[in-house]
């Protein structure tokens, strides 16, 4: 059975940028973890992880955005990037749960309402470990590109963080579970 804890911080806090050991060095959360918090998101071109986004001069900003961090050590990042899609493919399906009205989309990590882009996520790693944002506009407020949120989608934040995170969770487990219980073939 896999460790995977989980952490919802309930004081609004800001996201600028991604790093190794963050839900210790934030929430004094230490291992394999989901771990989210609601705050403003400004993420300014020299701290972005993409390269190619990176490299246009794009920044990410938002006035609210719930927050997911999830880290695993000893994880590859391709892996860690198929994790980021399943993170995307549970927050989809959550929020069309809550707003079954939306014209929801996941186009391979982001997800869409409409037009506007509902989140924002990468997946990297650091020496030690594989690490995911996944960030979900809760106002997107002075997003420099078309964004929708869950203020107009009528979808409580903190709710669906705790579904979100308990869905990941069980998700991670099962796969585990699956690796134990199949045999090799030649």
């Amino acid at each position: 059975m896999v460790s995977l804890k989980t952490y919802f911080e309930r004081t609004e806090r800001p996201y600028t940028e991604l790093y190794g050991h963050f839900a210790l060095k934030n929430f004094g959360v230490a291992g394999d973890a989901i771990v989210a918090f609601v705050g403003p998101c400004d993420v300014p071109t020299e701290n972005l992880v993409d390269l190619a986004d990176r490299h246009a001069g794009a920044k990410i900003v938002a006035a609210r955005m719930l927050h997911f961090i999830v880290e695993h050590f000893g994880l590859a990042l391709a892996e860690a990037i198929w994790r980021q899609r399943l993170l995307a493919a549970i927050i989809l399906e959550e929020v069309r749960r809550r707003a079954p009205q939306a014209p929801l989309r996941r186009e391979g990590d982001d997800v869409y309402a409409g037009d506007g882009k509902l989140t924002v996520s990468i997946a990297t790693s650091s020496p030690t470990s594989a690490i995911i944002h996944f960030g979900v506009n809760v106002d997107g407020t002075g997003a420099p590109v078309e964004v929708s949120d869950l203020g107009r989608l009528g979808v409580d934040a903190e709710e669906l963080a705790a579904v979100v995170m308990s869905r990941y969770v069980d998700e991670v487990e099962r796969f585990v579970e699956a690796l134990g219980k199949v045999r090799g073939v030649c």
